[in-house]
């Protein structure tokens, strides 16, 4: 599955046009990515632990986290997104359960995060917290209503 994310991730940021015919399969697509982050973001949480970092279920969700990223800077996928019930609070809920995690004792998610190893720089998580403000600042690019709700 994570194999399968990362190549759909290279064919969303290829800068070549989506054709037409093309536009409402990746709204499809898109919807169907976004209802698994949905019902997948709470598993990140398990890179607290230290022992984690190959948890599949956690590595799947950031890298549909990245997909979503993707498409949101297309305008084609971004309205399409912007408009999904629950999206952007999934996206808010697990920020804020990341931002706690990393208040709570010291792991990946620590904001004063002290890098010691090179085993912790290329941890799948790391940058996590920034793609979902990306993600975040995304669904609100010129939407009042998701915008009045963060």
């Amino acid at each position: 599955r994570v194999t399968l994310l990362e190549l759909l991730l290279g064919k969303v940021s290829e800068q070549s046009p989506v054709p037409s015919t093309e536009l409402s399969l990746w709204g499809s697509h898109a919807a169907f990515l976004a209802g698994c982050f949905q019902e997948k973001c709470g598993a990140v949480l398990r890179f607290t632990a230290a022992a984690a970092a190959e948890d599949e279920e956690a590595l799947v969700t950031v890298r549909l986290l990245d997909v979503l990223c993707e498409m949101t800077s297309h305008p084609a996928q971004l309205e399409h997104l912007q408009a999904l019930p629950g999206l952007l609070q999934a996206a808010l809920d697990t920020l804020r359960l990341t931002h706690l995690a990393g208040k709570q004792a010291v792991n990946v998610f620590t904001a004063t995060h002290a890098v010691t190893g090179q085993e912790e720089i290329s941890h799948p998580a790391v940058g996590f917290k920034s793609h979902l403000i990306r993600l975040i600042g995304n669904l609100c690019y010129k939407n009042k209503e998701n915008q009045d709700k963060v």
